[in-house]
């Protein structure tokens, strides 16, 4: 029961990565150029309506959560900040320095987070590892409060991220001021989706994939400490 519970779990959670990428950065790019290319839209009104879906998707996550996630309401606050700005000085450039802002942003917040060992990307992590099984959040919780390990594995994943967001936003400064408006749409979703997969590889590498290791080992010590008592008494 518990094994088909994870299993619909972690299918939930790719068709919802799935939603996010057309959502978040297939209908902004393409809505750039129809606008652009269709309707005459200059570069700044272009690139301002093609933000709406991604802010209006990030603040309807933000109002429906019960408990609000700092994270995606953080992100929600300098989009609509650098929207804000970029629509008042008319700078097309400006607008995609926005994004890059809003990363660095995000980045600089979750490296805070580790430094102040409350890593934000924890919230994130934390369902995809317990797979819905209780045996393994109380191998959390155990792990947590007993493993130096663990809580390194759960500080570096945090870590990671917060570099690569800042990584993300030099090298999307960079390519704005380099190349035209145009070849930055898409140059830069290109420069996000290989650093998020990079991020991803290595923040798996020495975060996440440590800590389900732990988590699994901690369960079958504690079911094998279980089945050994169990026998002794019988």
């Amino acid at each position: 029961m518990t094994m088909n519970t994870g299993t619909g779990q972690q299918r939930r959670g790719k068709r919802r990565t799935f939603v996010s990428l057309v959502l978040d950065v297939g209908v902004p790019i393409g809505s750039y150029y129809l606008f652009k290319g269709m309707f005459g839209m200059g570069a700044v009104a272009a690139l301002g309506w093609s933000s709406v879906v991604p802010v209006l998707r990030t603040g309807w996550g933000v109002l429906k959560q019960r408990d609000v996630n700092p994270l995606p309401l953080l992100v929600l606050l300098a989009n609509l900040v650098g929207l804000l700005l970029s629509f008042e000085t008319g700078d097309a450039r400006l607008m995609l320095v926005k994004d890059s802002a809003v990363s660095s942003v995000v980045g600089f917040v979750l490296l805070g987070s580790v430094l102040v060992g409350r890593p934000m990307m924890t919230g994130t992590l934390k369902p995809w590892l317990l797979k819905g099984d209780a045996d393994r959040e109380v191998a959390w919780v155990r792990l947590r409060r007993e493993s130096r390990a663990f809580r390194r594995a759960e500080l570096l994943f945090s870590g990671v991220w917060g570099v690569a967001f800042v990584a993300e936003c030099a090298l999307r400064i960079v390519g704005v001021y380099s190349f035209s408006v145009d070849t930055m749409v898409w140059l830069g979703t290109v420069v996000m989706i290989v650093t998020m997969l990079v991020a991803f590889v290595v923040s798996g590498a020495l975060g996440a994939g440590p800590m389900a290791r732990m988590i699994g080992t901690n369960v079958r010590e504690v079911e094998g400490n279980s089945s050994l008592a169990g026998s002794t008494h019988g």
